[in-house]
């Protein structure tokens, strides 16, 4: 793979349009523009990342996160684009210089896709399929679309939602550029090569989207003529997942101390552990010289520290392996591929956050009431495509915004309309939604 075919403006869409624009800004600052404005992405602002959705101690959702993402992919990319075209410098007039806007517009799409409560709504739409009721639907359907709802996945949510054309949307869905479609495409390959940890890159019915795109950027096909499709990630892809990886650890840690599952002493251990300890002392020295006596202030002192030291670790480790990304080799993520030291004090934070945070009570709880409301919401809006003649039936139909074909003769086309339509909800709405299914909740009128 090379530099000069990977960064591309070319739409999803309009690909007969290229080269037609003629403003100051870059095709992919318009990607960016165009996320943020855009409803799915409001949307996170009431979706569960890890802890519940705040009351009266704010914590992180999933579009907070999205925006902290994003700036830290930001740094990554324009980072790396130094580095590399300081080293060759030719490589400015192949487009590297924007890699930074890619990798934020990437960022800011990479949870979009996400269900409402998190990995627990992934969790009850699959085994809807699995083990529920959806379970008799199996020889209905074909086996590749059959592989995908018993895999649903957010990251392959995400680049459907992207390029899909629902009803009434123009052709190519957001119409992206083709590097920021690659770069949110953590796992470039089909629903039937999942494996157990079930993670896949796009459904059936972006398949031969996702196609198009990598063979116009000459990403490397892994899968032979005839198997399920599997390529090479797009080397962005390394640096949104890093972006990802360091805000999502770091600042789990952040809302743990502020929720009070961490000390503050544990805390400061946890973010220090990131440096030798002479810097350690520095840093300590320095929250004494600004006069940093709250301790919630010295908490994000440390915190942006840690995602400094992390940041460049994955700069230098994307730069050192440069060739073995470009061929396609490199294994594992940036996080992983870091100094020993650092990559220590990472782990170490994993584990306190699966054995503190992940597994807390808040946590547990809202997974288990997401987990309920999302299996309720997918078994009567799967039977009311079933069985669409029935009178309560209709009436859940014509909830449904128009844009999700749920009206379709074809059973699967009907079925993805009820995923695309339950997975694009809030929490908030998809709580309201159950209850008045339930008779639980009226309109105020």
């Amino acid at each position: 793979m090379d530099w000069q075919r990977l960064i591309t403006n070319k739409r999803l869409g309009q690909e007969h349009r290229q080269g037609l624009r003629h403003d100051d800004r870059s095709e992919f600052k318009r990607d960016y523009d165009r996320l943020i404005f855009s409803a799915p992405f409001r949307r996170l602002q009431n979706k569960t990342q890890v802890f519940p959705l705040p009351g009266s101690v704010f914590v992180h959702n999933r579009l907070t996160h999205s925006l902290e993402v994003a700036s830290v992919g930001m740094s990554l990319g324009s980072d790396v684009a130094r580095q590399l075209c300081r080293r060759d410098p030719s490589l400015l007039e192949a487009g590297v210089g924007d890699i930074g806007q890619i990798v934020a517009a990437a960022c800011l799409a990479h949870d979009m896709g996400n269900p409402p409560f998190g990995h627990s709504g992934e969790k009850a739409i699959q085994t809807f399929f699995t083990e529920g009721p959806g379970s008799t639907l199996r020889d209905s359907v074909s086996p590749e679309f059959w592989s995908d709802i018993t895999h649903f996945e957010g990251n392959a949510n995400a680049f459907r939602l992207l390029t899909h054309r629902f009803c009434g949307r123009r052709p190519g869905g957001f119409v992206m550029t083709y590097p920021t479609l690659a770069s949110i495409v953590k796992y470039p390959y089909s629903s039937m090569l999942a494996g157990k940890k079930g993670k896949f890159g796009f459904f059936a019915t972006e398949r031969e989207v996702y196609e198009r795109i990598a063979d116009d950027l000459g990403l490397r096909r892994l899968s032979a003529p005839g198997e399920p499709l599997r390529c090479a990630r797009h080397p962005l892809v390394y640096l949104v997942e890093a972006a990802d990886d360091i805000c999502y650890e770091i600042m789990d840690i952040e809302d743990a101390h502020k929720l009070r599952l961490l000390s503050y002493e544990e805390t400061e251990r946890l973010l220090l552990g990131f440096f030798a300890a002479e810097e350690q002392e520095h840093i300590r020295q320095r929250m004494v010289e600004e006069q940093l006596d709250d301790l919630n202030e010295r908490v994000v002192y440390m915190r942006a520290s840690a995602i400094g030291r992390l940041e460049g670790e994955c700069v230098r480790a994307f730069v050192d392996n440069e060739g073995s990304i470009l061929a396609g080799d490199f294994e594992g993520s940036l996080v992983e591929a870091v100094s020993p030291a650092v990559r220590y004090a990472y782990r170490r934070c994993a584990e306190v956050s699966r054995k503190r945070i992940y597994r807390s009570k808040p946590v547990l709880d809202v997974e288990l009431s997401g987990y309920k409301i999302m299996a309720t919401l997918m078994e009567q809006m799967v039977d009311a495509v079933l069985h669409p003649d029935r009178y309560y039936s209709r009436q859940l139909i014509g909830r449904v915004s128009s844009q999700y074909d749920i009206a379709s003769p074809d059973l699967e086309t009907r079925l993805m309309a009820v995923i695309d339509y339950i997975s694009g909800m809030t929490d908030i709405y998809a709580l309201d939604v159950y209850q008045k299914m339930m008779g639980m909740a009226l309109p105020i009128v």
